[in-house]
């Protein structure tokens, strides 16, 4: 435990932090650089350890669309909705989906009108569930990107080894390429660079980077969670300014290897295919960016075998989700923000989820938040 504590406090050293914060203000001065973090993990870490208090004036940090709760649009909300109320029905999910809004309350709504919905660690828990209640019908929600794509995958194989009939998954799993691709194509948001996200990355590898390098000319980072991680990272992208070149380059090498998780996609490839159109919160439809069950396991695909909507729903007009997921604004400008949407009362998604990126203002940095919101108001006025 000792060694634990240790390996840990070392990602967390305040003098190693000053020393890189100083040196990320020496290289930076006199230009304005803006930096997405795509992951959500990384958003809570930078509120959570207060790293942007000590980075310069001229670096902002912009948040990415990196949280796969928040980026379902509320018709696919809907649509688990209308499985788990079906008569017969076992619906398990993680427990952040549970209060996600959609159009016509959440998971948790439906619990408490009579519906069968179970909050689960692991879509094998769903599959236990399904051996332990024959005569109903298992439906696993699957969610996230390619980070929990494999654990749905070794459980479908599994379910279709030992012929399970009444066990289905929801697919809703996406990728993380096209989502950066749509947001450099926006004509909205200018960045100079990425904080790659590194779990996705330990499945995925570095490879499919490449392009936002070659193509795009921002440099990319693949980080770790830890506050030093993000950090060096930053100081990494200033670097790559600094010598003219842009790479993707990988800070977590730790964890992350360059060729990814090969047995991890292999089970994903085996399972899944790429749907041609998906919607996300805020982005709209984009090409080839989620993940269906490929034909081979029809049978237990909960899209096949449930009447779903299948709507398109409009977020609220308050709820400014999609826009926070752009990277345009950011969370305490939404005009709901810490008022009609907090935790115990989400409008959006955002405020809903542990990645979320207004659930991380407002944990860690709701009152500074407040604060500056009303010094730009009265200056408005």
């Amino acid at each position: 435990m000792k060694e634990t504590m240790k390996y840990v406090d070392e990602f967390r050293n305040g003098n190693l932090a000053r020393r890189m914060a100083t040196e990320i203000t020496n290289i930076s001065k006199g230009q304005k650089f803006k930096f997405m973090e795509v992951c959500g993990g990384h958003t809570h870490t930078i509120f959570k350890h207060g790293i942007e208090d000590i980075l310069p004036e001229n670096i902002e940090m912009i948040h990415g669309p990196g949280c796969p709760v928040c980026v379902l649009p509320m018709g696919r909300i809907d649509d688990a909705i209308a499985i788990a109320k079906t008569e017969g029905t076992i619906f398990t999910t993680f427990g952040d989906m549970m209060r996600v809004p959609g159009s016509q309350g959440s998971l948790l709504d439906a619990k408490a009108a009579g519906a069968d919905v179970r909050f689960i660690y692991s879509p094998l828990d769903a599959l236990k569930i399904a051996r332990q209640n024959p005569k109903k019908e298992v439906v696993f929600f699957a969610i996230g990107f390619e980070t929990t794509a494999p654990s749905t995958a070794v459980t479908l194989l599994q379910a279709k080894n030992e012929d399970i009939q009444n066990f289905s998954v929801f697919c809703n799993h996406v990728t993380i390429i096209p989502t950066i691709k749509a947001i450099l194509d926006s004509p909205d948001l200018r960045l100079d660079g990425f904080i790659g996200p590194g779990h996705v990355s330990m499945v995925i590898g570095l490879r499919t980077y490449q392009f936002i390098a070659r193509d795009y000319q921002k440099p990319v980072v693949i980080s770790g969670f830890e506050p030093l991680d993000i950090i060096q990272s930053i100081l990494m992208l200033l670097k790559q300014y600094q010598t003219g070149k842009v790479v993707v380059e990988n800070q977590y090498k730790r964890v992350v290897r360059p060729e990814g998780n090969l047995k991890s996609l292999e089970v994903i490839a085996q399972t899944m295919e790429l749907r041609p159109y998906f919607e996300w919160r805020g982005l709209g439809f984009i090409t080839h960016s989620a993940l269906k069950i490929r034909s081979d396991f029809v049978q237990w695909d909960a899209e096949e075998r449930f009447e779903v909507p299948g709507l398109q729903v409009a977020d609220p007009k308050a709820c400014q989700c999609g826009e926070v997921l752009k990277g345009v604004i950011k969370p305490w400008e939404c005009k709901v923000f810490g008022t009609a949407c907090t935790p115990e009362t989400p409008i959006g998604s955002c405020m809903v989820s542990p990645e979320g990126a207004c659930a991380a203002y407002f944990n860690y940095g709701r009152l500074s938040m407040a604060s500056q919101r009303r010094g730009l108001l009265a200056t408005v006025k």
